[in-house]
């Protein structure tokens, strides 16, 4: 199990160039990828983008590559006739202002146009340079990734034992629910018809609120979510979005206890139950 919040970075010289790449990743629903590489090697972000899509499942992911070259094959190559149009204007609109002083020549090489530069490049070299430290970045990055997933496997199993206690101690109160309302149903027919009580009519009141208040097969639905729950979180490299789905199941089902339940210390279970998984639900933010 992976977070998705991780770190990787390296920087590598090959010759001349020295290539340094850095990964962040923060939580998001879906995978929402983000390449900052130089301009001249915008060929090359299709592969890069290809390299995280096919390793990463969801997350904001933010990728940086930067290069340094000390003699980079780089040809200036100027415009002539865009410059003499430059000048020509910015000579026009200093006669219209009775500007008599010298035009510097860096206003007109500043303006667009005058000066192209062109890179002489082999895309592919350049690849091959990038590739190992765009690898061993990525493996910082899932290191991180792995250990911070480990960290949080801890505590939502801690959290899925609280579930499965509380689900127990409410378990082991259902016999004492059906006595009180059996309980319940006397008394009020005692109320009634004093002692005059008709055993059989008792009995079917009291099935009936069973029907309606039982808890039985809300306990067996939420014990097998938390086993789903706990081989997912195993099996599963990226559990987050099944996982997801099994705990608004078992929302369900501690709402339904809760709105049934007649007794304090079930009441409190409740209670703890769905703190644990808020914080379940919480952490599965944060996970691949």
């Amino acid at each position: 199990m992976k977070s998705m919040t991780g770190y990787g970075w390296r920087e590598q010289a090959s010759g001349d160039t020295v290539i340094s790449v850095e990964i962040k990743s923060y939580n998001s629903r879906f995978l929402d990828l983000s390449v900052n590489i130089p301009y001249w090697l915008g060929r090359l972000e299709n592969r890069v983008r290809e390299f995280i899509s096919s390793r990463v499942q969801r997350g904001k992911v933010e990728l940086s590559i930067r290069i340094k070259e000390k003699n980079a094959n780089l040809t200036v190559l100027p415009d002539t006739d865009a410059a003499r149009s430059y000048m020509q204007a910015v000579m026009e609109i200093a006669d219209a202002l009775g500007h008599t002083g010298e035009i510097p020549l860096s206003l007109i090489i500043a303006q667009e146009g005058v000066l192209r530069s062109e890179r002489v490049m082999d895309v592919e070299s350049y690849w091959k340079v990038l590739e190992p430290v765009l690898t061993e970045a990525f493996t910082e990055f899932e290191n991180f990734r792995e250990t911070e997933g480990r960290a949080l496997l801890a505590d939502l199993t801690a959290m899925i034992d609280r579930i499965a206690a509380d689900t127990e101690l409410i378990a082991a109160k259902i016999p004492e629910m059906e006595t009180m309302f059996r309980d319940t149903i006397r008394k009020r027919f005692e109320e009634v018809a004093g002692n005059a009580i008709d055993e059989q009519r008792v009995l079917q009141e009291t099935a009936a609120l069973l029907v309606r208040y039982t808890i039985n097969e809300e306990i067996v639905r939420l014990r097998a979510h938390l086993d789903s729950l706990r081989k997912e979180l195993q099996i599963n490299p990226a559990p987050g979005r099944k996982a997801d789905f099994i705990c608004q199941e078992m929302n369900r089902e501690i709402n339904t206890i809760g709105s049934k339940n007649q007794i304090l210390e079930v009441g409190q279970a409740v209670i703890d139950a769905k703190d644990a998984l808020e914080n379940i639900r919480e952490q599965m933010r944060n996970i691949e």
